[in-house]
């Protein structure tokens, strides 16, 4: 390129490349977020450690060549293998402000792992030390469960501490740009341990996102993040995504059904075509059959342990209105099934009758859900028992009898499913739940069933056994802290 006299020449960066060098481009609440995480981490380790230590020291206490030093009553081993363990959560994404960093699963098998080749440099460093085998499972298995344990607590208490206000850009088609935007003002979440409010400051159709108008738009807006729909086809197709990567700002994308499936998917060259490759795990169905398990052992132990509640809120519905306990309704399950639903009754026993004459009053644009702000049905008692989702406790059962999971799909009645489009059919594919992905995201204030039911296949499309934990730590932090049903 030749240089004009009197010009000054701007050299062009790499597309990746950033506009100013920054070690890190995180706010002080993702820092603290961060910071909270790394010491309940240590504080966890810290305490497996000790209780190892104390279970052990009668019959099996550490070998003395594999104690260099102490430090705050602590023998070196721990503070290696801490070291090591925060390192690989690092390198995980743990501390990160991103869901990751609720990845639970993961935090488990990294800690097994750093148990795994500590055994592995021991016996290389000397294979004569024979390290105690219950100081060794007594730890491997306190650590996993206190740092998990500690890191739900983070994720139900952590929410309730801060709230923070999230700008947002939004690219999409121009029949969805308000649609976007009246979701993104009227619902908040509280992902990545902190509740957050959104807040649109610009937008842009889905035609100019490559253009340089709109990323001058996006950072003159001061959006901390961008959510895109529908993005046009591009010979680069991550054009925009380098683009905001430079003034580090995150990209959301709202994705297609096969676009979830790409998720799954592992760069791969086939016949000298990029593709990508998504394998089937070694052990095929293991995570379903654990959940299965868990499904059961929670049902079961939840039954027992909640005994004196279903005791308590049978006495206050005998107290607050005629007619039985429970409440059964006919709802439709796995493969379009009919089932009995089990519930506490918080209506009065004609609910039922009563539904023709208050449908004029439903909520919901597409008539597909019954929901009402003020129902004239509902028992005094009521109100509290749908407010807190105690009135859905009584589903245990039907998990028990296998016609539920803890979480799913919430099972609809008859009278919901009848008026449903086909594609909607695809979430009874798999078994319903007493709690699910919508029922975590604005469930009284979504008003298009089409809404729920994206919810539902994206829940289908991303299953793991992680995300079913994120719902039941989110579904608990609603109940006891946010809104529930009207």
């Amino acid at each position: 390129m030749h240089n004009s006299p009197g010009k000054t020449y701007k050299p062009l960066l790499d597309i990746r490349a950033p506009h100013q060098f920054r070690l890190f481009h995180l706010s002080g609440w993702q820092w603290q977020q961060g910071f909270i995480l790394l010491l309940s981490d240590i504080l966890a380790l810290a305490i497996a450690w000790q209780i190892a230590r104390y279970l052990n020291q009668f019959y099996s206490p550490i070998p003395q060549q594999l104690v260099w030093w102490v430090w705050l009553g602590i023998p070196s081993p721990f503070w290696i293998f801490a070291g090591v363990t925060l390192i690989f959560f690092a390198y995980g994404d743990l501390y990160s402000s991103s869901t990751k960093a609720q990845n639970y699963v993961r935090a488990g098998q990294l800690i097994s792992l750093v148990f795994l080749l500590c055994l592995v440099l021991i016996y290389f460093y000397d294979p004569k030390i024979d390290p105690p085998r219950s100081l060794f499972f007594t730890t491997w298995c306190s650590s996993v469960g206190l740092v998990i344990g500690l890191r739900l607590l983070l994720a139900l208490v952590l929410p309730q501490l801060k709230q923070t206000t999230v700008p947002v850009f939004i690219i999409a088609p121009a029949e969805r740009l308000n649609k976007l935007a009246e979701i993104v003002q009227r619902r908040g979440s509280a992902t990545s341990l902190r509740r957050v409010r959104y807040q649109v400051v610009g937008a842009a159709l889905a035609s100019t996102a490559n253009s340089p108008a709109t990323l001058k738009a996006i950072i003159k807006s001061g959006a901390t993040e961008v959510l895109a729909e529908n993005l046009p086809q591009t010979k680069l197709a991550s054009t925009l995504y380098w683009r905001l990567r430079r003034s580090g700002i995150p990209l959301r994308l709202i994705p297609s059904s096969l676009e979830m499936l790409h998720r799954r998917g592992v760069s791969d060259i086939f016949a000298g075509m990029p593709t990508l490759k998504v394998e089937t795990p070694i052990l095929v169905g293991w995570d379903y059959r654990l959940k299965r398990w868990l499904d059961f052992i929670g049902a079961l132990l939840g039954l027992i342990f909640l005994s004196p509640l279903f005791v308590g809120v049978a006495i206050a519905i005998k107290a607050s209105s005629p007619g039985p306990i429970f409440f059964r309704q006919e709802r439709i399950g796995l493969h379009d099934k009919i089932f009995q639903v089990w519930k506490f009754r918080t209506m009065v026993t004609n609910a039922s009758a009563l539904q023709a004459q208050l449908e004029a009053q439903n909520k919901t644009k597409d008539g597909i859900m019954f929901k009402m702000e003020r129902d004239p049905r509902i028992i005094p008692i009521g109100h509290f028992l749908r407010r807190t989702s105690i009135d859905e406790l009584p589903q245990l059962f039907n998990v028990l009898l296998g016609q539920m999971s803890l979480v799913g799909p919430r099972p609809l009645p008859l009278r919901d499913v009848e008026r449903f489009e086909d594609w909607h059919h695809i979430r009874h594919q798999v078994l319903p739940g007493i709690t699910g992905l919508w029922q975590i995201s604005g469930r009284s204030d979504i008003e298009d069933f089409n809404d729920a039911a994206r919810l539902d296949l994206y829940y289908i499309d991303n299953w793991s056994l992680n995300l079913d934990l994120d719902i039941l730590v989110e579904t608990v932090r609603i109940v006891l802290f946010g809104k529930g049903a009207y």
